[in-house]
């Protein structure tokens, strides 16, 4: 599992039927720290996440382990919406409250 900032969507209307129904999220990896990554990634959003998002996602055979993604052609996927990220006792990220 990996961190991962949520920068944007991506919209196909010509794509296998397999992933029909599945949102997809372009990714931007980070670590624990904040800093973020230089590449990109696209995964299938399993927990609606939505953009500026820090999420935990799995990628390899592990992205197919989700009820969203369960037997179907994914690489990626986002499992989790991050709330708050501690790294050697400091409060490194924390996710802003909408209310």
């Amino acid at each position: 599992m990996q961190l991962a900032k949520v920068v944007g969507t991506v919209v196909a209307t010509q794509k296998s039927e397999r992933v029909d129904g599945l949102k997809m999220m372009i990714l931007r990896p980070m670590g624990p720290d904040g800093a973020l990554s230089s590449s990109y990634l696209v995964a299938f959003d399993a927990v609606g996440a939505g953009e500026g998002e820090v999420v935990i996602y799995a990628t390899g055979s592990s992205a197919r382990q989700t009820e969203a993604t369960q037997n179907r052609p994914a690489d990626a996927v986002i499992m989790a919406i991050v709330d708050t990220i501690e790294l050697d006792g400091a409060l490194t990220y924390q996710k802003a409250d909408d209310a």
